[in-house]
């Protein structure tokens, strides 16, 4: 179950996020189609992306699932794609500020 401030790292890449918005069901953070580990664990030797996870996280990026329960902040860019019970997160959009007429 992911907490809010929990730092995870990926296995398959430099990727890394704090996790800013939780939600409430228990759901599997992935990166690069394999879960996500808390800063202090080991990684799995020899894992490479899974195809189709690997689009690339920016540095500094919040990505959200579809309904915008869970939101992570990345503060290493990596190689593999973020994603929520093997569905991707999107890039959060930018709120845009008000017209100063």
């Amino acid at each position: 179950m992911l907490k809010v401030g929990v730092r995870l790292r990926s296995q398959v890449c430099a990727t890394q996020v704090i996790v800013v918005r939780a939600g409430s069901a228990a759901a599997a953070l992935q990166c690069g189609g394999y879960p996500m580990l808390e800063l202090s664990e080991t990684p799995a030797e020899g894992l490479t992306a899974v195809a189709g996870f690997t689009e690339g996280t920016a540095i500094g990026k919040r990505y959200v699932n579809a309904d915008g329960t869970v939101e992570v902040l990345a503060t290493k860019g990596g190689a593999g794609s973020l994603a929520l019970d093997d569905a991707a997160l999107t890039l959060k959009a930018p709120k845009p500020l008000p017209s100063s007429d």
